[in-house]
């Protein structure tokens, strides 16, 4: 508990009573499926497969296309023992994707006036090593220097203990730091924390409630669980973990307080993807406050972070890819968003220190942008026509331009039809992306064997003719 008086702290204990009563009660109709059959066999065919190599426990997906919850569906077994079959509506820990939600409730106070992202520590936390040189944004972009209290994919003895913010800030923000603010980035839980008591401090309302009310009732997040200060109960999944590739085991808990605004969310897949919806549509925030979280920060050297306020802030063959994933004991997940296309991912599973959620959403997100990418058939006939020719050293010059007929010269053609001929007909053949490059269209095809993997690259006029067709090993 870290409000500010015993009157806000009764308030808050009568509204956790009553917020936690709300998840017991029946959950709504689970969304229809919109996502097309194909689609929906091959998500669970990545997640079976996935579940089956990792040997995670289960795992909870919901998809957003369109910008709309188009698939919803667990796999696996969400506790061993007793064997219970894991199903959407439970909820998992979030972990660190639980960030954004801290972030999100700063860029509210800040569009308020209570406070601004440039504001030094100081100002609302003091006796902070340097709190007057750190801004909240440093806070919030891990750019502060200060040392993160939990770097472990384990829990240490120390952490089954329970603790306050203060307690944590004590030991960890009042040392010296690990580096000059705003001159590198690393991760840290500690940030965070700072950021949660601050938000508690401005608003004068416990974090929670500050985010179930400006957040969690508005878009309808019915499930939103605080694991910081309870446990799942056994309607939930069970957190596990192994040592190396032993036996799953269950998971210590971390002891109260250790989370606090850093990691202490769990929830149903749904709900996540629906706060992913409002990242996508700007519903909660103001443009300009998405604008913020979204946004690269840059070091005082001009070197991006590939980070912004509370997610990773990326670009995968030209898509905007905003991304977290979350740990903590016995649980991962990942949360993907791409905004443009108005797509997202979210995989949580019950394991913690594995791959498993992570690689079940880069999957399904490709899975998603080659949807959102319909391709043309008749295009793609021809680009296999040519490839089939080359490996027998044949070509139809009439589809190139001059540039390319000049590229393809008999060395090679030679080169092409020794290179690619031995290794017969591919096993899959499909366009993977296009873009825009030069006046011309883009296209990239992938080409799988059963032991290579091959790339095109193909550059396209506007008549159709091909400027470019190279071809290389993945």
């Amino acid at each position: 508990m870290r409000a500010s008086n015993p009157l806000l702290r009764k308030y808050f204990f009568l509204w956790i009573v009553f917020f936690s009563l709300s998840y017991l009660m029946p959950c709504t109709a689970q969304t229809e499926p919109s996502l097309v059959p194909q689609l929906r066999s091959k998500v669970d065919d990545i997640a079976h497969q996935v579940l089956t190599s990792t040997g995670v426990p289960s795992a909870s997906i919901a998809v957003v296309q369109d910008g709309k919850i188009a698939y919803v569906q667990a796999y696996g077994n969400a506790r061993l023992d007793p064997q219970t079959a894991a199903a959407a509506a439970m909820r998992y820990s979030i972990g660190s994707i639980s960030k954004q939600f801290t972030a999100a409730a700063i860029l509210l106070l800040a569009e308020e006036g209570k406070l601004s992202l440039d504001d030094p520590v100081s100002k609302y936390v003091p006796n902070l090593t340097r709190g007057d040189e750190i801004t909240i944004r440093q806070l919030l972009s891990h750019t502060s220097g200060y040392q993160d209290f939990w770097p472990q994919d384990y829990v240490p003895p120390l952490m089954l203990e329970p603790i306050s913010a203060d307690g944590i800030m004590d030991r960890w923000a009042k040392k010296p730091l690990d580096f000059d603010p705003g001159t590198k980035w690393q991760y840290s839980n500690t940030n965070y924390v700072i950021a949660g008591v601050i938000v508690e401090k401005v608003s004068g309302t416990p974090l929670l409630q500050f985010l179930g009310q400006r957040v969690f009732a508005p878009l309808a997040m019915k499930s939103v669980a605080d694991t910081n200060e309870n446990k799942l109960p056994p309607t939930d999944p069970g957190g596990y973990f192994r040592y190396a590739l032993g036996p799953l085991h269950p998971a210590p808990k971390e002891g109260r307080g250790w989370m606090f605004a850093a990691g202490e969310l769990a929830m149903t897949a749904e709900d996540l993807a629906r706060w992913d919806i409002s990242v996508i549509n700007q519903t909660v925030l103001k443009p300009a406050s998405y604008q913020q979280m979204e946004t690269e920060v840059v070091l005082k050297n001009g070197v991006g972070t590939r980070y912004g306020l509370g997610m990773f802030v990326t670009s995968v063959n030209g898509q905007r890819v905003l991304e977290h994933n979350g740990e903590v004991s016995g649980f991962t997940a990942e949360n993907i968003v791409m905004p443009d296309d108005k797509i997202a991912v979210v995989v949580l599973t019950n394991q913690d220190a594995a791959q498993a959620a992570s690689e079940i959403g880069s999957q399904v997100r490709m899975l998603l942008a080659q949807a959102s990418n319909p391709q043309d058939p008749k295009q793609d006939a021809i680009i296999r026509k040519i490839y089939d020719g080359l490996q027998q050293g044949k070509i139809d010059r009439s589809l190139f331009t001059d540039n390319a007929n000049a590229y393809f010269t008999e060395q090679a053609l030679k080169d092409y039809t020794s290179s690619l001929g031995p290794l017969g007909a591919p096993q899959s053949f499909s366009q993977s992306r296009s873009s825009l490059r030069g006046g011309m269209i883009a296209r990239v095809y992938d080409v799988k064997y059963p032991n290579k993997n091959l790339v095109i690259i193909i550059y396209e006029m506007p008549d159709g003719k091909i400027e470019q067709y190279l071809i290389a090993e993945r």
